[in-house]
């Protein structure tokens, strides 16, 4: 009774729920968990909140880079050829013409000589010429020439100009008189003829500084043809024909240095051993050079002597000279790169220039070696040029052709005249290298001119014609390199750009502009110190360690480096995300449609 007193009891408990029409394919009578639910899309809110931090670990530091005006400095330079400002005067004395006349004839035959297209690195059509007739009493001046370069009457009287035995004297005399205009031009140098007519054979000098001089029996129209060639011609293109810059010229390195190594090659130690004290000799006849150049390149000297370095070609004897003979046709064969080790010091690394002089003492069995020109005749110098490379010079020393009987090597010293006698043909082939003339004239259309040689190797003009040529040079190579190194950052989204590499471009464009500016105003030796300033931040950049140790690849390759490890586990959690939505949206119907259900057959049972 008791057991069934409880029975009854729970059952009285529990309310009455109807269960007609129930389906429990399509009804439940409880309601849906959501914990199931809940783990699926928190798993799921992971890898979304996770993949930033992701994209984030693999993503590139890129340093920003001004590409417009990269892009600036290239079309500028291509579009506007870099022109430097120059002002030219001439000087006539003797002569009775107008002073405009003069300036008139002499534009126009400039004019005439300069290239149509303006060249880079010139003057091109940027200069002034002004006239001035000296009379030694009184002077007529053209109307350009008041505003430029004011000029004193009668300043030249005491310049003796006749015979020519001492052209120094009357360069030292001119650069007196003229050398406080020659560099306080108005936007440029300035640069002067002295024409002087004289009952004398004519002669066409240019000195050492920024002047020139032409004396003797000329005329009116063939004075102004000399002038105006000695203008174009030598002043602003250097004695050469061609004005135009070519890369392959300009033997200076990306970082703007030049290592010249100097190498006394011994053919054969058994005929003896020369050696010499270069040292000696380098602060005396090197320095001067050295520091004439140094706004181009800044330059480093090193020597050594080898041993056991026979040359490659081959040699034979000649009656007619008492000597062997190599010729021209043998040149490129002298330098024998697998004997000849001419190895540098480790300061010469990098992107630096280097630049070999070779001094080559034949072996005593082809002793004396002499070369030997197409025109049959021997050089005068026993040397010769490799371009970008450096110069051989082939020394035969006063013992040539013994043969020594003892038998240990004898050491001969190289004498100091004749080591001065060697650095004297290397300064000509260094000047040959700089694409300058090595001889002491200029022949042109109007006649021969005779070139002063200064102690330092270049003279003043000649510095200001490497000066604007490697300006030129190095803006284009500046903006060819930027130029590239743009292109290439733009095409390479994942590349590493490190903030050092944004800030060397941005400093060599700062030093373009300057180079530019210092070009307009005419101030040469600034405007080649800022180009090549502007050139080596640019290779820095471009050859920055950071970039070339590091490999580059696309977005679609990284996605496919790290798919393969979170693709799929991904697309399991997105599934089964969805899948559990789709279960309790369908759970929860079936549970909605039996409380409904429920509802009508408590509303439809009888009370």
């Amino acid at each position: 009774m008791a057991g069934l007193s409880e029975v009854t009891k729970s059952e009285a408990s529990e309310p009455h729920e109807p269960d007609s029409g129930f389906d429990p394919k399509s009804m439940r009578k409880t309601k849906p968990g959501l914990k199931r639910l809940v783990l699926t899309v928190s798993v799921l809110i992971s890898f979304i909140l996770g993949f930033p931090l992701l994209w984030k670990s693999v993503e590139i530091y890129r340093a920003p880079l001004p590409f417009r005006e990269i892009d600036h400095l290239s079309a500028e330079l291509d579009s506007i050829p870099l022109l430097f400002p120059c002002h030219f005067q001439a000087i006539f004395i003797g002569f009775n013409s107008g002073a405009d006349d003069l300036e008139s004839s002499l534009l126009d035959r400039m004019t005439k000589l300069t290239s149509q297209t303006p060249q880079c690195g010139t003057c091109g059509t940027n200069y002034t010429v002004s006239v001035v007739l000296d009379s030694g009493s009184h002077c007529l001046e053209s109307r350009s020439s008041k505003s430029s370069c004011p000029w004193r009457c009668g300043a030249l009287s005491a310049v003796d100009f006749g015979g020519g035995d001492d052209d120094e004297a009357v360069d030292e005399a001119l650069e007196s008189v003229l050398g406080g205009c020659s560099g306080l031009g108005s936007g440029g140098k300035v640069y002067s003829v002295v024409v002087v007519k004289r009952d004398e054979d004519v002669r066409a000098v240019v000195g050492k500084y920024r002047h020139a001089w032409l004396s003797g029996r000329v005329s009116e129209t063939a004075a102004v043809s000399r002038a105006a060639e000695i203008f174009v011609k030598v002043f602003v293109n250097g004695g050469k024909e061609e004005a135009s810059i070519h890369g392959e010229f300009m033997p200076v390195g990306a970082d703007g240095k030049i290592v010249i190594s100097f190498n006394l090659l011994n053919s054969d130690p058994r005929d003896g051993i020369y050696d010499w004290d270069f040292h000696s000799i380098e602060d005396i006849l090197l320095a001067p050079v050295i520091e004439a150049l140094k706004p181009v390149a800044n330059i480093s000297v090193e020597s050594q002597v080898l041993y056991h370095t026979p040359k490659s070609s081959f040699s034979y004897w000649d009656d007619k000279w008492g000597s062997f003979i190599f010729s021209t046709d043998d040149l490129p064969f002298f330098v024998n790169s697998n004997e000849w080790h001419l190895d540098t010091s480790i300061a010469a690394g990098g992107r630096s220039k280097i630049l070999h002089f070779v001094v080559y003492v034949p072996s005593a069995k082809e002793c004396p070696l002499l070369l030997q020109p197409k025109d049959g005749e021997v050089s005068k110098t026993n040397g010769f040029i490799s371009p970008m490379w450096g110069g051989v010079i082939v020394w035969n020393p006063e013992e040539c052709g013994k043969v020594s009987e003892s038998k240990h090597p004898v050491r001969h010293p190289v004498s100091q005249q004749d080591l001065q006698k060697v650095i004297e043909v290397f300064m000509g082939q260094f000047r040959q290298l700089f694409g300058l003339k090595s001889d002491n004239l200029y022949v042109g259309s109007s006649g021969i001119t005779n070139l002063l040689a200064s102690e330092r190797g270049f003279t003043i003009w000649e510095l200001d014609v490497l000066s604007r040529q490697h300006t030129c040079f190095n803006l284009r190579s500046c903006a060819t390199t930027l130029g590239s190194l743009s292109r290439l950052v733009q095409s390479l989204p994942r590349m590493i750009i490190m903030d050092e590499i944004g800030k060397q471009v941005e400093y060599s464009l700062e030093a373009a502009k300057l180079a530019q500016n210092n070009a307009s105003l005419g101030v040469y030796d600034s405007s080649a110190v800022a180009s090549r300033q502007a050139r080596s931040l640019a290779e820095d950049a471009f050859f920055h360690p950071s970039i070339m140790s590091v490999s580059y690849y696309s977005f679609e390759h990284c996605f496919a480096v790290y798919s393969p490890f979170f693709l799929p586990v991904a697309m399991h959690v997105l599934l089964a995300a969805l899948r559990e939505w789709r279960r309790y949206k369908q759970e929860n119907k079936k549970y909605l449609a039996w409380k409904t259900k429920s509802k009508q057959n408590i509303l439809n049972s009888p009370h």
